[in-house]
């Protein structure tokens, strides 16, 4: 390259540009979680893990240390089949296209976008071939007569739950109300001892 600028020409000359390795990133695992008992499931957000098992460990520490919480599980982002997302006031389950499914049932975790600005919440479970079929069967038994955004489809074995046994973890976690900032009453302490001053 010519040039009369010095920072120029000092520049080393630029070879073949060589592709950049692909980085070693672990996945992402998708995290639910169940605030308490009788309430569904909610998905929170996701965490990055090598496996399964780590993902777990990571969710619990993620996203159930400040509210209450008895239950969480995890899956891999691979294994959750998203539907079409709907825009104003067409329901996703409408965008779904028939397609024949394998013929072995499984048990798919149906979540659904029920507002936008809001987290996927549990609708329930259905035995289906394929995620599309399970999809299509939650529309008859939770989408009829509502606008949903948009439908997730879990396969069951694909999802790791929190066993009996570990449900001990969130025993204590109702009781805990330093965690939340608006169980401190610093601003009203504040304002009384400021009027004590005053006067």
């Amino acid at each position: 390259m010519k040039s009369l600028d010095p920072r120029v020409t000092r520049l080393p000359q630029v070879g073949e540009v060589k592709p950049k390795a692909p980085l070693d990133q672990f996945g992402t695992f998708e995290v639910f979680v169940q605030a308490k008992e009788g309430k569904p499931f909610q998905h929170e957000g996701c965490v990055h893990a090598p496996n399964l098992e780590m993902a777990y460990i990571l969710a619990k520490e993620t996203f159930t240390r400040r509210f209450t919480c008895v239950s969480v599980y995890v899956t891999d982002t691979r294994d959750v089949y998203v539907s079409p997302i709907s825009e104003g006031t067409q329901s996703a389950y409408d965008l779904l296209v028939k397609n024949p499914g394998p013929a072995e049932k499984r048990t798919f975790e149906i979540y659904q976008l029920a507002k936008r600005g809001k987290q996927h919440i549990h609708a329930g479970n259905v035995e289906a071939g394929s995620p599309l079929d399970a999809m299509l069967l939650a529309k008859d038994l939770f989408g009829a007569g509502k606008v949903v955004y948009n439908v997730w489809a879990i396969d069951q074995k694909k999802i790791r739950f929190t066993s009996n046994e570990e449900k001990d973890l969130w025993i204590t976690l109702p009781e805990k109300k330093f965690r939340d900032a608006s169980d401190y009453k610093g601003g009203d302490k504040l304002k009384d001892f400021l009027e004590r001053v005053k006067n």
